[in-house]
């Protein structure tokens, strides 16, 4: 048998340099995704105070965030989107873009917003009741109703007579179709918690995200919240703006349960819900790529009073208050993308047996601490001295 040798080392040497490319190109592309630079900055107003709750991003790409209630923002883009344009959008403001490197050049990272005037014709206004009427109607033309993936980052902070004492964080996808329908799959897809000092754990049966669902009125679901806002009595007390349009702002009255209102921003032309009060609940939307609404940020506080807390607790307890807030983070529109496994509606957060995954949460493009969640992270290290990153890595295993 005759071996070409020549032959064979040539065929070595390819291989070889074939392999080496492969590893190279995979370290390059590595890098390339780790390249990410952060956004960051607070939005304010004129008098120098800070807007709470406003959507900054690149609205063609979906990448973006919404401001924290102090103001402040926060996201990661590549060097790619750097010639892209910085949207800012909030209610009762004028609209504001800026390429994002020319932001980026700036000496202070502030973005002021110009109050928009209303001045909505009265003649021209409907009755209240109406243009609830015609936002309930106008739902499927307004929302994504397609299938579509939401994930967001939910976080819920607890505190007993004023004392931190619990914080879990979830990265969750939801596969949903918009407001007009029930809530859909979801999934709890990363998950960190820090030490549970809680001396009442109530073990809920549900994960909290269960309340986004229940405690928005345009969404159907079997829980006791639900409510026919349609038979509320509906009154406009204000008007504001958003990207142009006139917004009339509506508040209504539960004719059932005289301490029951519901606070609705509706657009006087397109009827779209751009933001939603409900007690200590809160919904903001912004528009999509599409032109339609999808939730920007959503928060909501449950203060409980000593006669709510369990009997067995009470002597060691008057109150106790839990904040959760969700930031979206994406929205996946293309059906071939769309991944849910469905895992941790049914069980009470910080339940789940999700490992901490660190360099997941260290490339999340997390929003700012505000005041609350400086306090809370503060408190939770000082109760035994442990900082939060050890609390994870001890009790997310």
């Amino acid at each position: 048998m005759i071996i070409n040798r020549n032959r064979t080392k040539a065929s070595f040497l390819k291989n070889s340099c074939f392999a080496i490319l492969l590893i190279v190109t995979a370290f390059t592309t590595s890098i390339s995704a780790q390249e990410k630079i952060e956004v960051k900055g607070i939005i304010l107003d004129e008098s120098n105070f800070p807007i709470p709750y406003t959507a900054v991003g690149i609205v063609e790409k979906y990448i973006g965030t919404s401001s924290t209630e102090d103001g402040e923002f926060s996201f990661l883009v590549s060097k790619n989107e750097l010639q892209d344009s910085l949207s800012i959008s909030s209610l009762g403001y004028n609209p504001f873009k800026i390429k994002i490197e020319d932001y980026l050049n700036q000496e202070k990272k502030e973005i002021v917003l110009i109050e928009s005037t209303t001045e909505l014709d009265a003649v021209k206004i409907l009755a209240p009741g109406e243009y609830v009427n015609l936002a309930i109607k106008n739902l499927k033309n307004n929302t994504i109703t397609s299938p579509h993936q939401v994930e967001m980052l939910y976080r819920s902070a607890t505190t007993e007579n004023g004392s931190a004492k619990y914080l879990v964080e979830n990265y969750i996808k939801i596969k949903a179709r918009g407001l007009g329908s029930y809530f859909g799959p979801m999934q709890i897809a990363e998950s960190r918690k820090s030490a549970d000092y809680r001396i009442w754990k109530p073990n809920l049966r549900w994960h909290s995200i269960n309340a986004l669902a229940q405690l928005n009125p345009f969404r159907p679901n079997d829980s006791q919240h639900s409510r026919n806002i349609k038979k509320f009595i509906w009154k406009k007390t204000g008007d504001s703006s958003y990207e142009g349009e006139d917004v009339v702002i509506l508040e209504g009255k539960n004719p059932k349960m005289k301490w029951e209102s519901i606070k609705l921003y509706v657009g006087v032309d397109s009827y779209k819900v751009y933001r939603i009060e409900r007690g200590k609940t809160l919904y903001i939307y912004k528009k999509h790529q599409s032109g339609k609404l999808v939730l920007s940020y959503y928060k909501h506080d449950w203060h409980l009073s000593k006669d709510r807390i369990d009997m067995a607790y009470r002597k060691h307890i008057k109150e106790t208050h839990f904040k959760a807030e969700a930031f979206v983070y994406k929205v996946i529109t293309n059906k071939k993308q769309i991944r849910v496994s469905p895992y941790g509606i049914n069980l009470d957060i910080g339940m789940d047996n999700l490992p901490y995954k660190k360099v997941f949460w260290d490339n999340l493009s997390a929003p700012p601490d505000t005041k609350f969640y400086k306090k809370i992270k503060d408190g939770l290290e000082g109760q035994f001295g442990v900082p939060l990153e050890k609390q994870y890595l001890l009790v997310n295993k």
